[in-house]
């Protein structure tokens, strides 16, 4: 059984990374933060998570929005600008001698000085880690796929906790991954509470019928960005897609299905609830890897370093 789509190989080089701790590299098992860190103590931050290709970060730009726009929505300064964000990452990459990796950024509100919710106890910049490691998805994964099991865990209402925020809250998707687990599958999948099709625990989800693409309405997941990059591939290649509301039935008759994130791209979810969709992915998930590489493949091009 897959842990997810972010099961990967183990590999020893972890063990000697450098982590970037508010702009000091310091050797994993010394790398820390505070007990008083507004993370630690309540999930009080933004995060991301980027690929690294050939010595560039995939979507590094549209992956630097959604955390400025998240921490503008909590109110939080993130305390450094992109440009510096930019050079710290590629500090960390370079330090370990990475050409290619995934990177987890998270910046929470900072130290506060007593164990309370409010931001005005906060006495510090914003904290901000980034950890990059040597981490590829399994190849297993990416060619046969996943399970999924359908949870009772919903995504929430908006006004509750915005499921668009990337934030370190993950309770509610932890809880849906545990159930998951424990009946056997692979990945979570969350409906949103009206009943429709959401998200999965931890990646977007599609399924293919008579050659459409359908995805959730966007209400109630995070706001993706490999979702939103395969929804312009799909737009682009003439492959017709929807972003709608859409129940399990749908789910079971329909031909194929699949999920996406940063970690592994596109992986085709062969087994919903028991229900074989597909041995291993089918041609419209096959034709998407192919399109998404290939769209990596051009966006590392055009970057530059800093």
């Amino acid at each position: 059984m897959a842990l997810g789509t972010h099961d990967f190989v183990s590999d020893s080089r972890n063990d000697a990374i450098l982590i970037n701790v508010n702009g000091q590299l310091t050797p994993r098992a010394q790398a820390m933060v505070s007990v008083f860190d507004s993370g630690f103590m309540l999930g009080d931050g933004v995060w991301e998570g980027i690929r690294v290709h050939a010595g560039r970060m995939a979507f590094l730009d549209q992956h630097l929005d959604r955390l400025w726009e998240g921490a503008k929505a909590i109110a939080m300064d993130i305390g450094i600008s992109r440009a510096e964000m930019k050079e710290r990452l590629y500090a960390t990459i370079d330090a370990n001698q990475m050409d290619k990796c995934h990177i987890r950024l998270m910046v929470t509100r900072g130290i506060r000085s007593t164990p309370y919710q409010d931001p005005r106890v906060v006495v510090s910049p914003a904290t901000i880690v980034i950890i990059a490691e040597y981490k590829d998805p399994l190849p297993a994964t990416v060619d046969r796929g996943l399970s999924l099991f359908t949870v009772h865990v919903r995504r929430g209402d908006p006004a509750v906790q915005d499921p668009k925020l990337n934030s370190h809250s993950k309770l509610n998707c932890i809880t849906a991954c545990i159930q998951a687990a424990q009946a056997g599958a692979d990945e979570a999948l969350m409906l949103d509470p009206h009943g429709f099709v959401a998200t999965c625990n931890s990646t977007h989800f599609f399924i293919v019928r008579k050659g459409e693409v359908w995805t959730s309405t966007g209400d109630y997941c995070l706001a993706g960005i490999t979702r939103a990059n395969v929804i312009r591939l799909c737009r682009e290649n003439d492959i017709p897609v929807f972003e709608r509301n859409f129940s399990m039935t749908d789910v079971y008759g329909a031909d194929e299905a699949f999920v996406t994130g940063t970690f592994a791209g596109v992986v085709p979810a062969h087994t919903i609830d028991g229900r074989v969709l597909t041995d291993g992915k089918g041609p419209v998930v096959e034709r998407l890897q192919n399109l998404y590489r290939a769209f990596i493949e051009r966006d590392i091009a055009g970057q530059s370093r800093p």
